[in-house]
């Protein structure tokens, strides 16, 4: 079947073993990439990077499906809704390395029969999540979906290309596939961004608003987490604090054009020196993980 269409499965053929409800039967869209770990990296951290970017894919996505049928209109509906399927196929890729690499990664509450990138999705309580704290904020007004949009697709995008010349194959994979989904996650909340600073009173007061209470999160994404820095150091991943300046230049691009200004608010702190990378999270990521494993928990041997 092919990547872009997952409703194939329901009608393909299948054994009589039957799949696990909640994402088997889907394509491998890494067909045919070297599977060989870098012999100068550790298991545990590139498995553990993996996470860490899958988890940042994941929470946003679950975040993103929120606004189906509640966009402004119903084109803002399909585009919010195909921007969270592109960074859920992100973090399944991501997630499936993390398995691949160590096993160790895998939560022991997952039943055997579930995949990794699904045992890791559904299974991991939230001191185990490693996303950056941006992402797992409620979801807010519109003009504040499309700030955080703004900020995390110009993060993301500056971080996936650097990571196409990863030492790990997959990595650099999933990087290269990912560059023209970011690119236009990057356009459509700069178009927003602009749309709305530079429309009505009311408008551009939202998108200032909506700036204000995601700024404080971007200074995360610019902070290096031990395993992010020794993974860097060994051309495996990217130091993030070095994509401030590609970032900042872009920021400051589209809020110029939008007839804004950069938000003076406080950085989010960290919490004796620990945040979304160490498993430390805000109030909203329990809520938001209870309701997206709430399924399969409740039916974790269910089968279609």
């Amino acid at each position: 079947m092919s990547w872009d269409n997952a409703y194939e499965s329901l009608t393909e053929g299948h054994d009589d073993s039957g799949h696990w409800a909640f994402g088997t039967g889907f394509a491998d869209a890494l067909a045919g990439v070297g599977r060989d770990i870098p012999s100068n990296v550790d298991r545990a951290d590139l498995a553990a990077y993996c996470v860490m970017l899958g988890d940042d894919a994941l929470v946003f996505a679950q975040r993103l499906s929120e606004w189906c049928s509640n966009a402004p209109e119903l084109e803002e509906d399909v585009a919010l809704a195909n921007i969270a399927l592109d960074l859920l196929g992100q973090a399944r890729m991501s997630l499936t390395r993390a398995g691949e690499v160590d096993p160790a990664v895998r939560p022991a509450a997952a039943p055997v029969h579930v995949p990794d990138e699904d045992a890791l999705a559904y299974f991991r309580d939230e001191r185990a999540f490693r996303n950056v704290r941006m992402v797992e904020q409620e979801r807010g007004d519109f003009a504040e979906t499309i700030a955080r949009l703004l900020l995390f697709s110009c993060w993301r995008l500056a971080l996936f290309e650097r990571l196409t010349t990863s030492g790990d194959p997959v990595l650099a994979a999933i990087a290269a596939k990912g560059l023209k989904e970011l690119a236009y996650h990057r356009d459509h909340a700069a178009r927003w961004t602009v749309r709305l600073g530079d429309g009505t009173e009311f408008s551009r007061e939202r998108m200032r608003a909506g700036l204000d209470r995601v700024w404080p999160f971007l200074a995360e994404l610019f902070t290096a987490h031990p395993v992010e820095a020794r993974l860097a150091e060994a051309g495996v991943a990217v130091d993030p604090g070095s994509l401030r300046p590609v970032v900042d230049d872009v920021l400051d691009q589209v809020l110029a054009a939008a007839g804004l200004d950069r938000p003076e608010v406080a950085p989010l702190p960290a919490v004796a020196g620990l945040a979304g990378r160490h498993g430390v999270h805000t109030e909203p990521m329990g809520y938001l993980l209870a309701e997206m494993q709430h399924v399969a928990r409740s039916h974790p041997q269910a089968v279609w």
